[in-house]
């Protein structure tokens, strides 16, 4: 079975049938091809009990709080306070793209919200102060890339219901490599300029730092409301996704910026990608329960460990695999895919799964800035008006950074761990 199932999907993503469509396919054409009697009863049902958990409530919140954020003019205000704070350094229009996406990450957690609100802004302001085009669109995506690291995070939030982990611990346990992420591609930024020429602006007064500041300052508190309410336990991880949503449209009443048809396409945008993902996750877990039974994660173990018993091979290999997979499958469905499949062969080494999660996240999502399949290359290309080609060629470089924290976090799990062992003790 599995030889069909696979076979087929790579054949229906070959063929550039969307990614939802190809997983439900696949399956229903392995359950057809199989002993199943019954397939048209098993598929409905797997799917139904997949997405009926509790958990992916929170899925739906935390996208509308990026579209939110996009329609209440917060992306405005967060980028003139990243500006005035380290616009005046050498590239310091890539160096704000870079803090924006930062401070962002810690209300949305979208990188898609990331590339579409933000990316627009910041394009827009660093081609007219210079910029190539190619170089404005590459650093959008290439920090797009912290927004689902930082929580609050919807790719961490499934991984959670996957592998079965505490969402409050997952989140925890992105904080720092996000943070990592962005001093790392700062870094990048300002080696770059040390033989490049890049414009430069002034360095902003000590008033106008304070005027943006205090312009914005409800939008930068975001961030440490929706995490510190989780970590003090006044919400748990989904209830914070309808504390984010709320905050943002109390902003956006606020600053006076919220009109009904901004929210409106707020709400739509939201359904739109809420369905899609459950529709994936649905189909996956029906894919997901023919794996099982066709006993693929245990056989998939087998091999690997007669392959090499030593934990720091198995790391490389992995990275390897997860690096390869995000170049041509999306975030959340090769997440779905290779989660139930990976976990007994990551219990059998001994690697914890908080580890594990922000690895896959990690690898994962650097595939958004990685041709051929890389989401965020399109959304930019399309936002910057630049051609996709010269986005790709771009972006290369800037993928060294991430690259050198995804290996950095993967030989040094206390990086990740040590947060959430801090906060929420160590796990049993």
């Amino acid at each position: 079975m599995a030889y069909i199932l696979f076979g087929a999907f790579i054949g229906l993503i070959l063929l550039r049938v969307p990614i939802s469509i190809a997983i439900g396919m696949a399956t229903v054409l392995t359950f057809l091809t199989s002993d199943f009697s019954n397939a048209l009863q098993i598929i409905p049902q797997q799917m139904l009990e997949g997405v009926n958990k509790a958990s992916l409530t929170a899925v739906p919140f935390f996208i509308m709080a990026g579209n939110l954020m996009n329609a209440t003019g917060v992306t405005e205000r967060i980028f003139a306070f990243a500006n005035a704070l380290v616009g005046h350094m050498k590239a310091g229009l890539a160096q704000v793209n870079v803090l924006s996406s930062m401070i962002f990450a810690g209300i949305s957690g979208a990188a898609v919200a990331d590339c579409a609100g933000l990316g627009a802004i910041e394009i827009k302001a660093m081609r007219e102060s210079g910029y190539k085009a190619d170089f404005a669109a590459a650093i959008t995506v290439a920090s797009s890339v912290i927004g689902p690291l930082i929580p609050p995070s919807v790719g961490l939030v499934i991984y959670a219901f996957l592998a079965q982990v505490s969402i409050e611990r997952m989140f925890l346990a992105g904080l720092v490599p996000g943070i990592l992420v962005g001093v790392a591609l700062m870094i990048y930024v300002r080696l770059r300029a040390s033989y490049e020429d890049f414009p430069t602006q002034p360095r902003a007064t000590v008033s106008e730092i304070v005027a943006t500041t205090r312009h914005g300052f409800l939008a930068l508190v975001a961030p440490a409301i929706i995490l510190g309410s989780i970590m003090w336990g006044f919400v748990t991880a989904t209830e914070a996704g309808v504390l984010a949503c709320v905050y943002c449209i109390a902003l956006g009443l606020w600053y006076r910026e919220l009109t009904f048809a901004g929210f409106w396409k707020a709400l739509s945008d939201t359904a739109m990608m809420t369905a899609v993902i459950m529709i994936i996750i649905a189909f996956s877990i029906a894919m997901g329960w023919l794996l099982a039974i066709d006993r693929v994660p245990q056989q998939l173990a087998d091999a690997t460990f007669a392959l090499t018993d030593d934990k720091s091979v198995f790391l490389a290999l992995l990275l390897v695999f997860i690096i390869l997979v995000g170049c041509v499958v999306e975030g959340v469905p090769a997440k779905l895919i290779l989660v139930p499949t990976l976990l007994p062969l990551i219990d059998g080494y001994g690697i914890d799964r908080v580890h594990f999660g922000i690895i896959i996240q990690l690898g994962l999502l650097i595939g958004i800035a990685t041709p051929p399949m890389g989401i965020g290359l399109y959304i930019v290309s399309e936002v910057g008006r630049v051609r996709f080609e010269k986005v790709t060629m771009a972006v290369l470089p800037m993928l060294l950074p991430l690259f050198a924290v995804l290996v950095l976090i993967t030989y040094l799990p206390q990086i990740v761990t040590f947060l959430p062992d801090l906060v929420l003790g160590p796990q049993n």
